[in-house]
């Protein structure tokens, strides 16, 4: 075969190139806000001052916002161009992060990571659809393997920076980060990424507005409960009108034309079943995360970047065991690998709530949290080609972003219900208060974790025909920038 022949499919030139750049670090900035916070937060409270659902809102702001947005802000892209909603996403999500390092106040540092996740939520969507459109699709494979890896990186990393930035220079810094880096990536993305659009693409606001408002609803009832009391008229309303709205968008996804998320696509046990998964997996990660990043620090007496380290083993386990969890899933199928991954993070916290103490050694800790690794990467591995075996070709954008957008609400639910039950159990006093709260809650995140192995038995044994490639059903690319 010829030079000519197999270079345009088999290399990865320059817009390809310019692609993978550009959207691998926006979406490591993105990736890297959901837990970079965690190990911040004890400085966070000396510093701002703020009860518990203040922490709370500080990880949640930025959960929620992205989530209920996601799919709205891939719409958008779709409607009126994703490389300049892509740099408005940037732009949105850069200017958030100077005003949360700047934040006076607790109140101020909420706000400003609510508008962090609005900008990454219209960001995040836009980072796939630009890649797979300038990648031939003979290097799609390992081009989006590059991306995920990229993705992962700053999962795995986030404590770490966060202690790290924390300790050494302040928590502002954790913010900061991302200034200098949007700066410069958005005149990059003005002059090295393609414009493409979907004309017929429609933007879904009312089903937009429900969802928006109905978890919103949910989950200041939640945060709220246990200072203001379950039954107060604030929770209650949050319950009752959160429930009513979500239950509304349901409603439309089932009787309107093109919702921004069809109901018929649940009616596909497989589809179902991950999706279920995917966010009891982030309601009982997230919420666990929340409250160790805390323990190490505040019972166990590590500095911020010590307790980032040691975070290490669950949270970076994924780029090591990832590569050969992938491998075994080619090889046996998703559904064992999902449904073991998922059950080894509910053995290892449950593991890691039947050990904990105000003086537990780090010794005892550890192989809980690299149990807690393994089952995190043979989970993330498969997960994502399980999820696009059980749609069509022409459902799997909305397919993705409905997974990604479940999985952030399920970190935002897992925050607010397991520092729910910390406060009903525990609290901030001292170590011992501390330590009876967390335990309980650790019990509720392994039951969520353990309740999505067992819904990881619903998905089918074998995928579905291969699906088209994504970037088949993209449009193409109406116009090339320049490259030197």
């Amino acid at each position: 075969m010829t030079k000519h022949d197999t270079s345009p499919d088999t290399k990865l030139r320059g817009p390809a190139v310019w692609a993978l750049i550009l959207t691998g670090v926006a979406s490591f900035m993105a990736a890297l806000d959901n837990l970079v916070v965690t190990t911040a937060l004890p400085a966070i409270r000396a510093d701002l001052g703020g009860k518990l659902e203040d922490l709370e809102w500080t990880v949640n702001a930025y959960t929620l916002t992205f989530a209920v947005l996601l799919m709205f802000g891939a719409a958008l892209g779709d409607r009126f161009g994703r490389r300049r909603l892509f740099i408005a996403g940037l732009a949105v999500f850069t200017g958030a992060s100077a005003a949360a390092a700047l934040s006076p106040g607790i109140d101020a540092l909420i706000a400003a990571r609510a508008v962090q996740g609005v900008g990454a939520a219209i960001m995040m969507p836009l980072t796939l659809t630009l890649l797979t459109a300038a990648v031939p699709a003979a290097r799609r494979g390992m081009a989006l393997g590059i991306y995920g890896a990229v993705t992962g990186l700053a999962v795995a990393s986030g404590p770490l920076i966060g202690g790290s930035l924390t300790e050494h220079i302040s928590w502002q810094w954790i913010f900061w980060l991302n200034v200098p880096i949007g700066l410069a990536l958005i005149p990059l993305a003005r002059l090295r990424l393609a414009e493409s659009t979907a004309p017929a693409a429609r933007l879904d606001i009312p089903g937009t507005l429900l969802i928006s408002g109905g978890l919103f609803g949910i989950v200041y009832a939640l945060v709220n409960a246990n200072s203001e009391g379950w039954t107060s008229a604030p929770v209650l309303t949050g319950l009752i009108v959160g429930a009513a709205l979500v239950g509304g968008f349901v409603h439309h996804g089932i009787h309107n034309a093109d919702p921004m998320l069809p109901m018929r696509l649940f009616r596909d046990r497989g589809f179902l079943g991950i999706n279920l998964a995917s966010l009891l997996m982030f309601l009982g990660m997230f919420g666990s995360i929340f409250l160790l990043s805390q323990f190490l620090q505040g019972v166990a007496g590590y500095s911020p970047t010590e307790a980032g380290l040691r975070m290490l083993p669950w949270t970076g386990m994924p780029m090591i065991v990832a590569p050969f969890a992938g491998i075994l899933s080619d090889r046996i199928g998703g559904r064992p690998v999902v449904a073991a991954g998922l059950a080894l993070q509910a053995l290892g916290l449950g593991w890691f709530a039947a050990i904990l103490s105000t003086d537990v050694s780090y010794a005892a800790q550890l192989p809980p949290l690299i149990l807690s690794g393994i089952g995190m990467a043979l989970y993330f591995a498969p997960a994502a080609n399980v999820l696009m075996s059980t749609v069509a070709p022409a459902d799997q954008g909305k397919a993705s972003g409905a997974n990604n957008a479940l999985r952030e609400v399920g970190g935002a639910l897992g925050v607010a219900v397991l520092a729910s039950v910390f406060s009903a159990q525990g609290g901030y006093e001292s170590p011992r208060a501390f330590t009876d709260g967390t335990v309980p809650a650790l019990w509720i995140g392994a039951a969520a974790v353990a309740l999505a192995a067992g819904l990881a038995l619903l998905l089918p044994r074998k995928p579905k025909a291969s699906p088209a490639p994504v970037a088949a059903t993209t449009p193409a690319v109406a116009k090339v920038p320049t490259l030197g």
